[in-house]
């Protein structure tokens, strides 16, 4: 999450994208291949670090992302909570084109829909 910004923001000090890559390098050659990310963190530009990361190496790693932040087209965080099947396809089919591969090992949603919904309206 830090490796990146979020809206705009330097969280945990200056993002630094050259740095960050060299540091998911070093952690596969440590044994760490579980990066975690989600939509949010950029937003999609954490994703898209993941995938420049990773390229040549998809099958040596383990990737996880989130949804649920919602995310308009423009790749502009609404600040909306949406776990609706509808945004649940749209927001996968963009996280698999932001990581540059076919598969996600672990997808999951990364805050509830803070109304209820019917079976219909949620995700199956």
């Amino acid at each position: 999450m830090g490796m990146s910004t979020i809206a705009g923001a330097d969280i945990y000090g200056k993002a630094d994208e050259t740095e960050s890559i060299n540091t998911i390098h070093r952690s596969l050659e440590l044994g760490g291949n579980f990066p975690d990310t989600a939509d949010l963190y950029g937003p999609l530009l954490n994703e898209r670090l993941i995938a420049k990361a990773i390229k040549g190496n998809r099958d040596q790693y383990i990737i996880a992302t989130k949804f649920g932040f919602e995310i308009d087209d423009n790749g502009q965080l609404t600040w909306k909570i949406n776990g609706r099947k509808d945004y649940v396809k749209k927001a996968l089919e963009r996280s698999l084109k932001n990581l540059g591969t076919d598969y996600i090992d672990l997808y999951y949603l990364h805050r509830r829909t803070p109304t209820r919904l019917s079976k219909k309206q949620l995700a199956p």
